[in-house]
């Protein structure tokens, strides 16, 4: 049990004016794991307030002493990866060892790389007889999902810190333990007073409050589509700015090139794109779309793949590929998900709604793939945010990239091809903020953010400090 009864406001770990709390549940035993403080309204004003006193000081201070404490962030959260990751594989239910390295690894890696950007951002430059600046925003409001707690939170705060903006920091209250172990070490760090705050609580009550407060000057939003509306339409009133990332229905194109051995990689990695972390990733290349003539044979290869591979199981055993889903209403609202592409009349190829017989305690979903989709149903519209593969035919080239531009998304997806060049023109056409060629791998300082319904601003690297500053000229 990991239980929280206070807030970390102004430096100080504090009481929350309200008296409730909320529980935290493990996502493989459906047991209470620990509890946080049920923030409210007025918790958020003492925040910001906090937060609006200590941007003065803290926007002065120089990139290298900002520098410092996220190299001190970084390293700490580097010596804390077992916690952090033990933690996460209860609340959400990621795999252990996945754990450490994408929920643990990749936060410790994403705050390491804003020291080196410090150091070669240009935060002025001449134009005419005009110096143009790059100023911090002000107070910066991060309110955060639970798909991956701590990375989305670091994505954020890590660039607000080092461009000078102070924060208010609101994770999902469904897997917010681990933002406590960030406020913890930025604690240790002697951070001053005021610069981070962390309040937990309800998106309705807390999240709302940061969205309409009129002293905070930015807020950076990661959720559903539904909510960031919801955050824009409450910030509107204030003229904040507003970053987004929101959901997705990434397609993953294989072209009509791709033959043998390269055909077969292509699929199984494709399956592997779509299931990290149970499907419950923005990015989840839920789409797979194939040539018609192939399409039979690249099915097979799935079917294969999922079922010699993709085991499903207790998280923290060591074994499973695949964990539960984070929550019993997520369970519930993925299995509606699969009926419905079995009523609308898609192929079940493997898996289904049932809860695995040999998994009876847990918010355990089968790994499941539908053949012969096509792009009007509704499990190839709406993000399902589960283990559910869409297989879906096309005519040519064209046909395909129509198929992908087709869904109101726009944030990541893939293109495979035998020949690398035209993969990337098919790339080049598709109307996402984020590809993979042939399998690129993730790079931590490239943008990340989406077009459409999937949002606007960017994340990490460059693009990502750039989000949290503001541009001065002075005319010389």
């Amino acid at each position: 049990m990991t239980d929280h009864d206070k807030l970390y406001i102004d430096g100080q770990w504090v009481p929350s004016t309200g008296s409730g709390s909320i529980d935290v549940i493990n996502a493989s035993t459906e047991e209470v794991m620990g509890s946080v403080p049920e923030g409210t309204a007025e918790d958020v004003d003492r925040a910001v307030a906090a937060a609006k006193a200590a941007f003065e000081s803290w926007s002065q201070t120089s990139t290298a002493e900002r520098g410092k404490f996220i190299q001190g962030l970084a390293d700490a959260l580097g010596a804390r990866n077992q916690e952090i990751a033990e933690s996460v594989c209860g609340e959400v239910g990621m795999p252990m060892f996945l754990s450490q390295l994408v929920q643990a690894g990749l936060p410790a890696a994403v705050a390491g790389s804003y020291v080196g950007i410090l150091d070669e951002f240009a935060f002025e430059e001449e134009v005419g007889n005009s110096l143009v600046i790059k100023e911090p925003i002000g107070v910066v409001g991060c309110i955060t999902p639970w798909n991956y707690p701590l990375h989305q939170v670091v994505a954020k705060v890590a660039p607000a810190l080092a461009a000078g903006c102070t924060v208010v920091l609101k994770p999902s209250e469904v897997a917010p333990l681990t933002s406590f172990i960030l406020a913890d070490i930025i604690d240790g760090l002697g951070m001053p007073a005021g610069v981070f705050n962390l309040v937990t609580g309800t998106g309705p009550v807390v999240g709302e409050a940061m969205a309409a407060h009129p002293d905070v000057d930015m807020i950076s939003f990661t959720g559903s589509t539904r909510a960031g509306k919801r955050v824009s339409e409450l910030a509107s009133q204030t003229i904040k700015r507003v970053a987004l990332e929101l959901g997705g229905k990434s397609a993953n194109i294989l072209l009509d090139d791709l033959e043998g051995e390269e055909l077969d990689k292509a699929a199984r990695a494709g399956v592997g794109s779509c299931y990290l972390n149970s499907g419950q990733t923005c990015t989840a290349f839920t789409r797979m779309l194939v040539p018609r003539s192939k399409h039979d044979e690249i099915v097979d290869i799935i079917k294969d793949e999922v079922e010699s591979v993709y085991s499903i199981g207790d998280p923290f055993a060591g074994e499973a590929r695949l964990g539960p889903v984070i929550s019993d209403v997520q369970r519930d609202r993925v299995r509606s998900y699969i009926q419905k592409g079995i009523d609308e009349g898609a192929t079940l190829v493997t898996g289904g709604p049932e809860q695995p017989d040999d998994l009876p305690k847990g918010y355990y979903i089968k790994p499941t793939v539908f053949a012969n989709v096509d792009n009007s149903m509704t499990i190839a519209q709406e993000e399902i945010f589960g283990p559910v593969l869409s297989v879906i035919p096309y005519e040519d080239e064209a046909d395909a990239v129509r198929i992908a531009n087709d869904t109101v998304y726009g944030l990541s997806g893939g293109v495979w091809g035998a020949d690398k060049d035209r993969a990337k023109g098919v790339a080049r056409k598709v109307r996402t903020g984020q590809l993979e060629v042939n399998g690129g791998g993730f790079n931590a300082v490239a943008p990340f953010g989406g077009y459409k319904q999937s949002g606007n601003g960017r994340e990490l690297g460059k693009y990502g400090l750039e989000e949290f500053l503001q541009t001065k000229s002075l005319q010389l």
